[in-house]
């Protein structure tokens, strides 16, 4: 059994262990465990039932993370977008006044388009078509982007009216979670196996005892498990009639929808291959048309199953941390949201504090990249307004946009026309255009 999983999954060949790779799985569902009651939570702002928007959340993880783990075999897990799932209840639903059916409609056609990319290579050209000054700042700006993430979600940076400010001292939710940062920095540093799902587990279970104004940070549920049962109604809810009667109001949208998955996804997957170590295998680029099929085909199968648009997980690269090199990480997340189906009660108990110090980690570790920075201005620019408009704003396609843009503007300005091509400018052309597309929508 041992050794067919070692040949499946090339296990070490990728310098790396069936027990690393179950840790790392372990550490990834406890980085992104949240999405089984925060997706469910913005759905039914749809009007949708949330306990069976928790079985489609985790219906639709399971499939898109298989898709990953068995075809494609990287050490990504994919469940339905944060993006996806507010632009579908709040804009598509609530502010355009579309029935819930019709939305799914917009995510099955942007899911369409998007697989139609994936597997007809253009995804794979676009990819190798990025200037590498822009790769470098996908990396590092997804670094900001998460450890922002971090920050904001654990207490430690509180929105203000002037922007971000250092959380209250006075909080213990906040104090709990500058400890969560020092104790998983130190089993880091220390290099102790699993360090990262210990500090997970030592804050949740620290969450029990401490209290803030609302009582214990962590809130165990009434009941610890719950017979799962898919919503039947849920499967295919799809309205192709009102949308082409619609198709005014919504083509805008389902392009918005495209173009942020889209980029949203394959920049998820570039920093996860590359901070693996992936980037290269047997002189071929590891990300090749499996990766981006599985993608594609996981936003489709959402769709169909009645939640947003399944895509890949950034937190995928806390499992990378942990040492996850392969599919069978992946696997492991996806058995994990199967148990979560009887067990989602108190996996939902995990508090949002006991995950922060975890990307404030992974998002750092991205940012070591930083001393990869060209010194010549012209090529370190671009790579650095992207780092800088992540973090302030957290808006990391925002911050693509602006660092291709910077990139085509010095280009053109010392006469490099060369390092213009035609991926360059199509990228240049869609993302002017997505910024149209926000604007109009309402960010």
């Amino acid at each position: 059994m041992f050794s067919f999983l070692d040949r499946w999954f090339h296990i070490s060949a990728r310098g790396s262990t069936i027990p690393r790779e179950i840790i790392a799985g372990l550490t990834i569902f406890g980085a992104m465990a949240y999405i089984v009651a925060v997706n469910p939570m913005i759905l039914s702002g749809a009007g949708l039932d949330r306990h069976d928007m928790v079985m489609t959340t985790i219906a639709g993880a399971i499939a898109g993370t298989l898709l990953m783990a068995l075809w494609a075999r990287l050490p990504i897990a994919l469940a339905p977008a944060m993006s996806s799932n507010v632009l579908f209840a709040q804009i598509i639903v609530q502010q355009a006044h579309v029935r819930p059916s019709t939305a799914f409609t917009v995510v099955l056609m942007s899911g369409l388009c998007f697989t139609a990319l994936s597997v007809s290579r253009v995804r794979q050209r676009i990819i190798q078509g990025f200037p590498p000054s822009i790769v470098l700042g996908i990396q590092i700006a997804l670094g900001a982007f998460i450890a922002r993430i971090g920050l904001t979600t654990g207490g430690i940076a509180a929105p203000g009216p002037e922007g971000l400010s250092f959380g209250s001292l006075s909080d213990p939710s906040v104090l709990l979670c500058l400890f969560g940062v020092l104790l998983c920095a130190l089993l880091t540093v220390l290099r102790v196996p699993a360090g990262l799902l210990i500090g997970i587990i030592v804050l949740t279970a620290l969450g029990l005892i401490i209290k803030d104004k609302h009582g214990p940070i962590t809130h165990l549920p009434t009941h610890m498990m719950d017979w799962p049962h898919y919503p039947s109604q849920m499967f295919l809810p799809f309205d192709f009639h009102d949308f082409w009667n619609k198709i005014a109001l919504l083509l805008p949208i389902t392009l918005y929808f495209l173009i942020s998955d889209f980029f949203d996804a394959t920049a998820t997957l570039m920093s996860v291959a590359q901070r693996a170590g992936l980037t290269r295998e047997n002189g071929n680029n590891s990300l090749d048309h499996r990766a981006f099929a599985s993608d594609g085909a996981a936003s489709i199968i959402g769709a169909g199953l009645g939640t947003c648009t399944v895509s890949a997980y950034v937190e995928s690269l806390a499992g990378v941390e942990a040492g996850g090199r392969t599919g069978l990480c992946a696997l492991i997340v996806a058995v994990l949201f199967g148990l979560a189906s009887f067990f989602w009660p108190i996996i939902t108990a995990i508090p949002a504090i006991a995950t922060a110090p975890v990307l404030i980690l992974v998002g750092l570790s991205m940012l070591g990249a930083l001393n990869q920075l060209p010194t010549e201005p012209a090529k370190g620019l671009p790579p650095m307004i992207m780092l800088l408009i992540a973090a302030i704003t957290g808006n990391f396609m925002l911050s693509l946009t602006c660092g291709l843009l910077l990139y085509t503007g010095i280009a053109l300005a010392q006469r490099e026309f060369k390092r213009l091509t035609p991926i360059v400018l199509g990228l240049d052309a869609a993302f002017v255009f997505y910024m149209i597309l926000q604007s109009h929508i309402g960010g």
